[in-house]
């Protein structure tokens, strides 16, 4: 079996390994030159991906990467992981979906399978992507050729979560897609989870990430709450996660950061109106966790009050560009908005992060690009006024960052096995 899975990001490159595991053929299809160059040397552009599996998988030549989308003629089933963000307005973004399906239709062959995985919402496969398929190739779905949804459940940096091993959520255009589609992740993934719809697999996701992000909502606004009463809100946590039954910990942040959890949730939200339904719910979560870097920058601006400096002229190192530890994925990192947030107020800002060297453009905050990590040394980080611990990456050693800095403002609870001079630091 040849498979085509178009995308080689977070998503696509580990499914696609996963099948090359599986003694299927996989060839990945991209846009981007540097990644498709990258696979076809062995190199690695993700961390959790060893240079030698990729090496491996091309000298038994059960993996390629190209750019050439006429290679869909040669395969039995296309798997698109593109990206679905947000637009300035907030709404979803489905255009590289739906040009995904305009560049591979011409190139299907009769009884091919076409599945997609990127986050989106309620109706998006079964009608948009259905729509471009069959304007595209001339043939119908359902009889020509087979359509179906399964989420992707990627965690990078969880060395438990292996593609592998995670359920596999699939929902089919008709029953006969399901089957199909339960036969190619058969090879791959050992637990396949059916339902009845491509609509439910896709609402399924959004729940997921949704319910992260409200209870994400729902600790932060905690402490704020707890810190006014000069409660420790992570000493709430871990004494309230004993509870072995009814209670899931969760954990308080400068803000959400990644692909899913600050957007999915938006893509329920804009549809949901399209049937006069708002979720009044789920907007609040977000408004409480958009609003956090502000919380955060308050924090900061009170720290350098206590030792006469503002804000404004004021050197900070942002500790962690990535949105979550021990990866080299920053998008959506809050890390970009409380940069943004101290420039406006005149801070002098550099950052540390020994995952990200340098700052790639990025849509929102490409007036970053080409900013440099700063070394780890006493001299360096005793050169700044204020160290803001945005990302709490295991490698750091922060007793030393605590024996260095003059202050710093932690969002993380990452200072709380260290032993630092009191007033030094500041949860935030």
């Amino acid at each position: 079996m040849k498979v085509a899975i178009v995308g080689l990001g977070y998503v696509g490159l580990p499914l696609a390994m996963q099948f090359a595991r599986a003694n299927v053929r996989v060839v990945g299809l991209d846009v981007d030159t540097v990644k498709v160059d990258l696979i076809n040397r062995g190199q690695s552009y993700i961390k959790h991906i060893e240079p030698e599996a990729i090496e491996e998988a091309l000298k038994e030549e059960r993996l390629c990467a190209s750019t050439d989308f006429t290679q869909i003629k040669t395969v039995e089933a296309v798997i698109i992981c593109v990206p679905t963000p947000l637009t300035k307005n907030r709404e979803p973004d489905i255009s590289f979906v739906l040009e995904t399906g305009r560049t591979i239709a011409p190139y299907l062959s009769k009884g091919a399978l076409v599945v997609l995985e990127s986050t989106t919402y309620p109706g998006t496969t079964d009608e948009e992507l259905r729509g471009v398929l069959e304007e595209g190739s001339g043939m119908k779905a359902g009889s020509d050729f087979h359509l179906a949804f399964s989420p992707e459940r990627e965690d990078p940096a969880n060395e438990q979560s292996k593609v592998k091993l995670i359920p596999k959520v699939i929902g089919g255009y008709t029953p006969t897609c399901l089957d199909r589609a339960m036969a190619l992740y058969g090879k791959a993934i050992d637990t396949l989870v059916p339902v009845s719809s491509c609509r439910v697999a896709e609402a399924t996701k959004l729940l997921e990430n949704i319910f992260r992000s409200v209870n994400i909502a729902l600790v932060n606004e905690l402490k704020l709450v707890y810190s006014a009463m000069g409660i420790d809100i992570w000493e709430v946590i871990e004494a309230a996660k004993t509870k072995p039954f009814g209670f899931m910990p969760f954990y308080p942040g400068p803000g959400l950061g990644g692909h899913c959890i600050p957007i999915d949730p938006f893509y329920l939200t804009w549809k949901a109106r399209q049937y006069g339904k708002h979720t009044r719910f789920i907007e609040l979560a977000g408004e409480i966790n958009t609003v956090m870097p502000e919380n955060v920058v308050h924090c900061v601006a009170d720290a350098l009050n206590t030792r006469n400096k503002a804000v404004k002229g004021s050197r900070v190192l942002i500790l962690g560009l990535a949105y979550k530890p021990n990866i080299e994925d920053e998008r959506e990192s809050p890390s970009y908005v409380l940069m943004d947030l101290l420039s406006q107020r005149g801070a002098e800002l550099d950052y540390y992060d020994p995952y990200i060297s340098v700052i790639k453009p990025t849509r929102e905050h490409s007036h970053w690009a080409g900013k440099k990590s700063v070394g780890w040394d006493r001299a360096t980080i005793e050169s700044f006024d204020l160290v803001l611990i945005a990302t709490n990456h295991s490698c750091v050693n922060y007793q030393e960052l605590g024996d260095w800095a003059h202050c710093i403002v932690d969002t993380r609870n990452a200072m709380s096995g260290s032993h630092v001079c009191p007033g030094k630091v500041w949860k935030a």
